[in-house]
């Protein structure tokens, strides 16, 4: 092997940290999943995107405090580890792990699924597999060059949703349609049931498939070690996700309610693509279409970061195998990467046996739920972190960054989620996802007990 590096590439910049933050969270899952979000809990999904994205902003402020006032490669494994527990940590990272090896190849899947529809000849799987093979190849070249991919490949669905932004708000206005000059006005919104006609209980119900479409946010802690001034990149980058989360979120799935009935959605297509095609805009549909797969490729490529990342921190912390941590002379956790590719392909080749939509339809709630216990580990920590600051007698001034409102908002941020959880346990159509989700963070917890110290 190459001579050892003592430290992980430092070679992402301010902006490249923005944009792979952006990029983990904006994937096919918010695409397609919507249509389902938007046909369960009706013409009110944007109000589910706002508490979602207040979920997601005070995850990241827990973990930005945390990066910046003590950055740690592993960056919430091993928070965990130091704040909570080893062994919770154990479980928290591969249950991590174990979430985005599975949910990275139905990224693949999804955009093969769309590619099929454009070039019949060719099967779904051989698309997946080229999407797969590009995604290895970002991921084993230098860090710096992953950052730049990730960088264009945000931008791209950044310029998407506002794209459909501004075509949604002039088909609502009249300007385009079958309509001209005739205004939809806000019948969409109250009609057939109004803003939640399934009651308001279905919010907390898909409260959890909802965040799997946020999941990623937290790989703004991840690639924090690896910038080259955290103390400058992480708020900024933190500023800049929030203004997203509502510009690229919130907004969008608004202007969606305003046009499409929410009868008409659901997760077979691109809800945003079928809104588009039922006012006449067909070719514009088919480049939305086209684009998603830009929306799957970054998603994926983001979660492959963070996975190789948590895998390299259980092996430092003796959570993995000791050789899981060796870094090449470029400061690349090789054999993590390895490993990691390795299974993510074993998952990719055996999903060709089942059904596509099947598998992906599954994991949305599947990362969900292993997703909201990675981010109540996240604001566990910094709740402890801060104790432990006071108990020093440092204060708040002194350090680099601090959530504000704190201990509230902490609290907020890790009793939502363990609600959002609990929903999952009482909702049969959803229980699959706590029978995934559970065995993967309690099996490496009793495990590190046992063997841990060896």
């Amino acid at each position: 092997m190459a001579e050892q590096a003592q430290v992980l590439q430092r070679g992402l910049k301010s902006r490249h940290i923005s944009l792979i933050a952006l990029g983990g969270i904006i994937g096919s899952s918010y695409f397609l999943g919507t249509g389902y979000i938007l046909n369960q809990i009706g013409p009110g999904a944007f109000i589910a995107y706002i508490l979602g994205g207040l979920i997601s902003y005070l995850t990241i402020a827990c973990l930005a405090e945390l990066a910046i006032n003590a950055p740690n490669p592993g960056s919430f494994v091993s928070y965990a580890a130091q704040y909570i527990s080893p062994s919770w940590a154990c479980g928290v990272g591969w249950s991590y792990w174990v979430c985005w090896v599975v949910y990275i190849p139905s990224e693949c899947i999804a955009a093969g699924i769309i590619m099929r529809n454009y070039v019949p000849a060719v099967h779904e799987y051989i698309w997946a597999g080229l999407f797969g093979l590009i995604i290895t190849l970002f991921n084993i070249v230098k860090v710096k060059f992953f950052g730049e991919s990730e960088f264009w490949l945000a931008i791209i669905k950044i310029i998407l949703l506002v794209g459909f932004s501004v075509l949604a708000i002039l088909i609502f206005m009249g300007v385009i349609g079958p309509k001209p000059g005739q205004s939809l006005g806000y019948a969409n919104l109250f009609k057939d049931g109004g803003l939640f006609p399934n009651g308001y209980i279905i919010v907390l119900v898909n409260m959890v498939v909802l965040l799997s479409n946020y999941q990623g946010s937290e790989i703004i802690g991840l690639s924090a070690s690896e910038s080259t001034n955290p103390k400058k990149a992480i708020p900024s980058a933190l500023r800049k996700i929030s203004l997203r989360i509502l510009c690229l979120y919130i907004i969008p799935t608004f202007l969606l309610a305003l046009i499409m009935p929410w009868k008409e959605a659901n997760l077979s297509t691109c809800v945003f693509s079928a809104a588009l095609q039922k006012y006449g805009l067909l070719e514009v549909a088919h480049v939305f279409n086209f684009f998603i797969i830009a929306g799957a490729l970054s998603c994926a490529n983001s979660g492959l970061y963070a996975t190789i990342r948590s895998m390299y921190a259980l092996g430092k912390r003796g959570m993995a195998p000791a050789s899981f941590h060796h870094l090449s002379r470029h400061g690349i956790p090789v054999k993590a990467t390895l490993i990691t590719l390795g299974v993510i392909w074993l998952v990719l080749l055996g999903s060709y046996f089942f059904s596509s939509s099947q598998v992906y339809t599954n994991l949305l709630g599947m990362s969900g739920f292993t997703g909201s216990i990675c981010w109540i580990s996240i604001c566990w920590s910094q709740l402890i972190f801060r104790r432990k600051m006071e108990k020093k007698g440092i204060p708040r001034s002194k350090l680099g960054y601090s959530i504000p409102g704190f201990p509230y908002l902490t609290h907020m941020g890790i009793w939502l989620q363990v609600g959002c959880l609990l929903f999952v346990v009482l909702t049969p159509t959803l229980r699959s996802s706590f029978y995934f989700g559970m065995p993967a963070v309690i099996i490496p917890i009793l495990l590190y007990k046992k063997f841990g110290k060896k």
